[in-house]
């Protein structure tokens, strides 16, 4: 039992905890992609400021993840 629960704290670091990040990531962009889109129909600036800030956030986290990816390599927890 300890065993599993050591892994399971060692997900988020894993590779498959990355990969579930980032798509996580992605699918909060989908719901930012939806805000520009009404901001810019109602023209409405502030929430077209609120929008972009909250994309490039996302832009930001993405590249985190990414970098974290990168950094993994050969080393996931989850397999040794």
């Amino acid at each position: 039992m300890s065993n599993a629960l050591s892994k399971a704290k060692g997900f988020k670091k894993s590779k498959s905890g990355t990969y579930v990040s980032m798509a996580t990531t992605a699918f909060g962009a989908l719901g930012v992609a939806k805000q520009i889109k009404k901001a810019r129909s109602e023209h409405d600036t502030l929430r077209l400021i609120d929008a972009t800030v909250s994309a490039v956030a996302i832009v930001t986290g993405f590249a985190i993840l990414y970098r974290e990816l990168k950094r993994l390599g050969d080393d996931d927890v989850l397999l040794g």
